[in-house]
């Protein structure tokens, strides 16, 4: 019971290995480990307890039990907190699983390898995963190497075929290896049964998944988007945008219902950290929703205005949830959501973003332009514990020659941020082109000698140079305020976000107001700038001054734009849809169809192996194959016949040339009882005699069933008696 049980796991984990390169390190991997070992584990002991039992029972209870078993082991690891006991599912459980797999359904479609390790694509590879090896235990303990060796094969070829990568060969090595050990296996269970061509079964095997992957995958363009052409709604805690806002066709991630005209820019997370390449993540404690989301960082003089914000998300799939900033409570969200009070975002280690529909309650700041110009930014905190990072001198002279003229610390911002949107280039394929698409200092540098890119060099630049005037900054990650639909919910107005509205932007901490958003990156929104505290009329009926806010507002542009060829030049009408590709489709039918081929090749394969033997005068090749074709053909078969008496039944039966027959029966009594060493004739010419005669017996049906689906590459091998070459 041990010898199966550990070739079913290892033929799952075989099989598991090649998703690496397409999925970044995380829980998965553990996760998928468990349920293999817990699925074949309790296979093999229930297989133990009912050995004496009939084997169709003892199947049934086995996959029952399995099947049980892999449930409460994924409730466990992926919702225990939602269900009874941790291992019995619940209805939330059932829901949070739903949510979980349109996230891993989003993640797959719509991200770019290597995807991250989301808790739903963590639930779909561990529920994927206990299925294929309740699959390969059942077929591995019924001996049933071939299937095994397909489905592992398979399994472990979907990652480079679907991304369109190199091909694995560490991979494909240590698939023929296991290959070999499952065939040696499964031969020294039946050591009386006629010798097979093991060696040159699993050479066929593992030529077909070669063909399958070498030769059709490179042509494949399934799931491009895998390969780093997504359409981009799985979004990290990282400035790695670029992908993400140049994809070619935007989708709706999520809408927004809020009261007025424009919509507040939403957050997903902060990154406060840099260490010279990158800007790490905020890592602050979290707290339950119930406690709030922390003190305000403004002071009693600031004016303020409570606003609501109903969020909806549609196809974003993250572990973070979009909020207006600051926001101060939240509605409609489960416990597993938790908040971060040091940037007032909302974070879960276990949900995932998608599906999700939620209330936000929020204040908005209105300090007057004397309160902000009264206050010194914050200076920038120290890690005693960091390296001290060296910047390009072009970040600090240029930061201090641009606000030379300035004496506050917000008109020296403003300044700042005016320069951006003046001076510089809105562009998503200049930073490529000029080999500086990052959020390194060395990038940082390049971009404000090109001055051209997209928000996150705008916001990396900005947050450096203003670093260097000695102010407290850090960068969010969020989305642009969407556009406005025609759809009402209620009194509130409903706004569209896409997904090249992911967007980053630089904040600024002043003591007394709190951080500060600003809008360096040309073209997008309305940059910030704070009123003075009186206004004065235009007169009778003239329009009032707009309130000042802290938050950058997008009242005209609510996202890049993007060159998306002559789209937008198109005459209206039949013109305006996209013209099909033929390719994709008629590579992933090629695709389709070999891997539905497979069987057949590996039977074809084979049969050109005996019928060669067979020709060299192996009288056990040649009776093996006939033996091989019946079980294809759905003929009786009967183990207690010796050769002669199913040569005659065959003749009388289904007409078989009995001189044709005859030749093959001699040889393997010679073979079997001649004293001499005599090596028997060309036995090809006979074989192939029969092998068609036998195949003009049954109908069409049957002929087709044998050839697409052999029966013999499954069947049980059984002694053979009479034959013992």
């Amino acid at each position: 019971m041990l010898a199966p049980g550990a070739l079913a796991a290892t033929a799952a984990l075989v099989a598991m290995w090649p998703f690496t390169s397409v999925l970044a390190p995380g829980a998965w991997s553990l996760t998928v480990l468990t349920l293999v070992v817990a699925v074949v584990g309790t296979g093999m002991i229930v297989r133990h307890l009912l050995r004496r039992r009939a084997g169709w029972f003892r199947d049934a209870t086995a996959l029952l039990v399995q099947l049980v078993v892999a449930i409460a082991v994924l409730t466990l690891l992926v919702a225990g907190d939602t269900a009874l006991f941790g291992i019995i599912p619940t209805s939330s459980s059932l829901t949070l699983f739903g949510a979980l797999g349109a996230a891993a359904v989003e993640a797959i479609v719509f991200g770019s390898a290597p995807l991250d390790a989301s808790p739903g694509l963590t639930a779909a590879m561990g529920a994927g995963f206990a299925v294929v090896a309740i699959v390969l235990d059942h077929l591995v303990a019924h001996r049933s190497a071939v299937l095994a060796i397909v489905v592992t094969g398979v399994v472990g070829a979907v990652p480079m075929i679907v991304t369109l990568g190199d091909t694995n060969v560490v991979w494909f090595v240590l698939f023929g290896v296991f290959a070999l050990v499952l065939f040696r296996y499964t031969a020294l269970q039946h050591p009386e049964s006629p010798r097979r061509s093991s060696t040159s079964l699993a050479v066929a095997v593992g030529a077909a998944a070669l063909v399958t992957t070498v030769a059709i995958a490179p042509a494949l363009p399934v799931a491009t988007n895998l390969a780093g052409t997504g359409v981009g709604v799985t979004v990290d805690a990282s400035l790695r945008l670029g992908d993400d806002l140049r994809q070619p066709n935007p989708v709706e991630v999520l809408t927004v219902a809020a009261k007025g005209e424009t919509a507040p820019y939403l957050r997903l997370t902060t990154l406060s950290r840099f260490d010279g390449r990158v800007w790490q993540p905020d890592d602050g404690e979290l707290q339950s929703q119930e406690d709030g989301f922390g003190a305000p960082e403004w002071g009693e003089g600031i004016a303020t205005e409570e606003q609501n914000t109903s969020i909806r998300i549609l196809r974003m799939s993250s572990s973070w949830l979009p909020v207006p900033y600051p926001a101060t409570a939240v509605q409609g969200l489960s416990a597993s959501w938790r908040v971060s009070p040091d940037n007032r975002t909302l974070f879960s280690r276990s949900a995932d973003a998608v599906g999700n529909d939620y209330t936000v309650s929020s204040t908005r700041l209105i300090p007057t332009l004397e309160q902000i110009r009264a206050i010194d930014a914050a200076e920038p905190t120290v890690d005693p514990d960091a390296e001290p990072v060296e910047l390009p001198a072009i970040i600090a002279d240029l930061a201090a020659e641009v606000t030379a003229d300035e004496t506050t610390d917000y008109d020296r911002l403003v300044t700042l941020q005016n320069w951006f949107r003046a001076q510089f280039a809105y562009s998503l394929e200049t930073p490529v082109e000029e080999g500086f698409d990052g959020t390194g200092a060395e990038a940082v540098a390049q971009f404000l000698e090109t001055r051209s890119g997209y928000c996150v060099h705008f916001a990396g630049a900005f947050a450096l140079m203003a670093e260097s005037l000695g102010m407290q900054v850090r960068i969010v990650v969020g989305y642009l305020p969407g556009s406005l639909s025609d759809e009402k919910r209620g009194t509130e107005s409903v706004f569209s976000v896409t997904s090249d509205q992911l967007h980053s932007w630089p904040e600024v901490l002043f003591p007394g107001v709190g951080w500060v958003p600003f809008e360096p990156t040309a073209s997008l929104g309305v940059p910030t700038a704070f009123r003075a505290g009186v206004t004065q009329s235009g007169g009778p009926g003239s329009p009032s001054t707009p309130a000042p806010t802290t938050a950058p507002r997008a009242e005209e542009t609510s996202g890049p734009e993007v060159d998306r060829g002559d789209a937008a030049n198109s005459p209206t009408g039949a013109d305006d849809l996209r013209r099909l590709d033929p390719t994709p489709v008629v590579f992933t039918a090629l695709g389709a169809v070999l891997l539905l081929l497979l069987p057949a090749l590996i039977r074809f394969a084979e049969r050109r192996t005996r019928l060669g033997r067979a020709r060299r005068g192996d009288p056990a090749a040649a009776w093996a194959e006939l033996r091989d074709t019946l079980i294809d053909l759905q003929l009786p078969v009967t183990d207690a016949d010796t050769p002669r008496v199913r040569a005659s039944g065959l003749v009388r039966e289904n007409n078989v040339d009995p001189a044709a027959l005859r030749r093959l029966t001699d040889a393997v009594e010679q073979a079997n009882y001649a004293r001499s060493g005599e090596v028997a004739s060309d036995l090809a010419e006979p074989l192939r005699t029969v092998l068609t005669q036998l195949r003009d017996s049954v109908d069409r049906p049957t002929r087709m069933r044998a050839a697409l689906l052999p029966r013999s590459l499954y069947a049980p091998r059984a002694a053979e008696p009479g034959v013992t070459v």
